[in-house]
């Protein structure tokens, strides 16, 4: 099980540190239009333009430079990956292309129908997969299951088994980016599928 870790910060020092002992990166930030920055994320995620094998592992890679400044960084990364600049900015404006197209596709029929299936497809379906695993593992076992609570909810927690908190997810929750530094209070279940089966995966251990 991975730990929600909280801290109490009126225990804990607090040293103020003036930014530009950090990095002096004063002036350097860009005034990007309002939602740009949105679509380009995006763009960015799908394209996968930034992931290291095309602009190198970033926390390697500064470690490597030992640079004490931006301007410093910047000289020593561009000498040693002149294109992948380039490279990324390439990837991310093809994919901001098809966003384009698929943007003028988009009408109100279609967003009514987005809104649909999302509201009354995918939430029932999803809320009766998760009563049909609990159900499962609850037989399996011979233990008791309930739902969350409210409180326990927002902390990613889907039921319990037992006396063990589970989270219920795809099985391509874990490639998800947005996913990768994510912590649960619960062991996890991931389940995959098909139009004629629901196959789940875990850990028999956490509830024996």
């Amino acid at each position: 099980m991975s730990q929600l870790t909280l801290f109490n910060t009126d225990k804990m020092a607090k040293d103020k540190l003036p930014f530009d002992n950090i990095y002096d990166l004063t002036n350097v930030y860009p005034d990007f239009p309002k939602y740009t920055t949105q679509l380009i994320n995006l763009a960015n995620q799908n394209s996968q333009a930034t992931r290291p094998k095309v602009v190198g592992q970033m926390s390697d890679l500064i470690d490597e430079s030992d640079a004490d400044t931006y301007q410093e960084w910047k000289e020593w990364y561009l000498e040693r990956h002149p294109d992948a600049i380039d490279k990324a900015t390439e990837k991310i404006k093809n994919h901001i292309s098809n966003l384009k197209e698929a943007m003028e596709k988009i009408n109100e029929d279609m967003i009514r129908e987005w809104v649909k299936d999302l509201v009354l497809v995918k939430t029932a379906e999803g809320l009766l997969i998760e009563q049909k695993i609990f159900d499962h593992l609850s037989q399996r076992f011979d233990l008791p299951h309930r739902d969350s609570t409210p409180a326990e909810e927002s902390k990613g927690i889907d039921g319990y088994i037992g006396d063990t908190a589970v989270t219920v997810k795809p099985e391509t929750y874990e490639s998800k980016t947005s996913t990768k530094h994510e912590s649960l209070d619960a062991v996890m279940i991931q389940y995959k599928k098909t139009s004629k089966y629901l196959t789940i995966f875990y850990n028999e251990s956490d509830f024996e």
